[in-house]
């Protein structure tokens, strides 16, 4: 695997489900600011309709629909749908995770903790989501709220240095100067 951060405000997301795994995908996706949400679901939970709206479609995506997305997300589906749907993203080259089915996924959603801009992801590509996700809430009791405006403090720190000519060798032993007389690591 090969970890990325995708900006899903600049890209298309297919999202297919049913269920309460669908209506999970779909706050997250809302909260992290994705801005071209399709939800696809045939026989969709109230509360599903409620936070979809009218970006919901009461029926499984075609190939054109899913070929128009970067992205698809499957839950909540029985295995032969899930496959199905798979094997059309794959054939279209939209890339799918099929949520708990580590065999029809293209890609892993980590467990992740974030302060501000900065975003820390545990991952076991798909065999533990549950480790995965203790893990990342160990790591939130040590990275306490304020790592938000430390990196903030370090990015106008950084983009001071920049503008006075440092290169990226000079930045990086400034940068472990400036977190070190800190104290932060």
């Amino acid at each position: 695997m090969f970890p990325i951060n995708l900006d899903l405000a600049r890209l298309a997301v297919v999202l297919v489900g049913d269920g309460r795994a669908t209506l999970n995908r779909l706050k997250q996706l809302d909260d992290d600011g994705a801005t071209h949400v399709t939800v696809y679901s045939e026989n969709p939970e109230s509360a599903l309709v409620d936070q979809a709206g009218d970006r919901l479609h009461r029926y499984l995506p075609n190939s054109a629909d899913i070929n128009a997305a970067a992205v698809m997300f499957v839950a909540d589906l029985a295995a032969e749908k899930s496959a199905e749907l798979a094997t059309m993203a794959r054939a279209v080259g939209t890339i799918v995770n099929v949520e708990d089915v580590k065999d029809y996924c293209d890609f892993h959603s980590p467990a992740r903790m974030v302060r501000g801009d900065l975003m820390v992801t545990v991952s076991t590509n798909g065999a533990s989501p549950r480790l995965a996700g203790r893990i990342r809430r160990a790591i939130e009791n040590w990275l306490l709220p304020n790592w938000a405006e430390r990196l903030d403090e370090l990015a106008a720190q950084r983009a001071r240095w920049q503008a006075s000519g440092a290169d990226m060798q000079k930045l990086i032993r400034l940068t472990d100067d400036y977190i070190d007389r800190r104290g932060w690591l």
